[in-house]
């Protein structure tokens, strides 16, 4: 399959209906919007209701950018899903979409990096089609991390929402670069600044687990924002430098969803106009996996993202991994 390449053919993402609010936080919480809003750019957030889970959000964005390339789901060679909010520890949630949308004939797993995770199951995805393993590949960043949330703890409570995004890959017309390269890696030094102690093989649920709050979201805010300033732009750099390109030449920067301040402070590093950044933060908070598919579905509908347009994608997580992509838009 020499001089294949991957393109990406359709987006599609969901998100719950309901809305929370800096205001509504803080009737439990000892905090406010103006805290909030200054600290980390978030004004809202969508909730998963009780009956949704990962699964269902994901199935949701599937759905879309299925009907957005006008393919049934019978097509799909391959499902991979990045979550760090999975149904359960298995079957994989990529398992339960494909059953929820009727794609029984496509393999199916899970890729678990955390925030990271949409880049990396990029990348999963990108090699599938370039090796010719498969011709239609969906990607889908899907997670419902309130329901992993200590709602009484104000460093991770204000932070996150829930939402999917779907991306279909196949291959790219001769002429088109599509997928251009990308920027993968892990620092396990910090592997212990976020995560979620209880519930694997290291630390089994039991009652002094689920007393001890070991069963939600942990994370040394400090500590990650410091990774993420650094990360952002030293991974946008090199992925953007290794394929022969300037950072003058990039459209449309799409950065994770985290924080405002560490967005801004990575363009400001790589020089990229405010203009060329896109961010919906402040309507959906860090949506983990599904944030940076969340962003390329808003900014095509939107007209930020145009065909033909170069796309610099950066996300970083638990781990702690980093991913940066570059996409040429088709």
């Amino acid at each position: 399959m020499a001089g294949r390449r991957a393109k990406i053919h359709a987006v599609g993402t969901y998100v719950p209906e309901r809305i929370v609010t800096n205001d509504d936080l803080s009737l439990n919480l000892d905090t406010s919007d103006e805290w909030i809003s200054t600290r980390t750019g978030i004004r809202e957030r969508r909730i998963a209701s009780d009956a949704e889970a990962a699964s269902d959000l994901g199935a949701g964005a599937a759905r879309r950018a299925l009907k957005a390339a006008a393919v049934s789901p019978d097509q799909l060679d391959l499902i991979i899903t990045a979550s760090l909010s999975p149904d359960m520890l298995f079957p994989a949630t990529a398992s339960l979409i494909s059953g929820l949308i009727g794609a029984g004939a496509a393999a199916a797993f899970d890729l678990s990096a955390a925030c990271t995770g949409f880049i990396y199951a990029l990348a999963v995805g990108e090699s599938f089609i370039v090796s010719g393993r498969a011709e239609k590949v969906l990607v889908i960043g899907a997670d419902a991390v309130s329901k992993m949330i200590d709602w009484s703890d104000r460093g991770t409570a204000v932070l996150f929402g829930d939402a999917a995004g779907a991306v279909l890959l196949g291959p790219a017309a001769e002429g088109e670069e599509g997928i251009i390269g990308f920027d993968l890696g892990n620092d396990p030094a910090g592997a212990g600044e976020l995560s979620l102690p209880a519930g694997g093989s290291r630390l089994p649920a039991s009652e002094e687990t689920v007393a001890g709050g070991q069963h939600f979201l942990r994370m040394n805010g400090p500590e990650v924002f410091r990774f993420a300033t650094r990360i952002v732009a030293a991974s946008s750099r090199r992925v953007v430098e290794q394929h022969g390109l300037r950072m003058e030449d990039i459209d449309i920067f799409i950065p994770h969803q985290a924080n405002i301040r560490i967005i801004d402070a990575a363009a400001r590093k790589l020089r990229i106009a405010p203009e060329k950044v896109f961010s919906n933060i402040e309507r959906y908070g860090n949506t983990s996996c599904a944030s940076i598919p969340l962003c390329l579905d808003e900014a095509e509908r939107q007209g930020r993202l145009k065909r033909g347009d170069l796309v610099l994608m950066t996300g970083f997580g638990a781990g702690l991994s980093w991913g940066s992509c570059i996409v040429r838009w088709q």
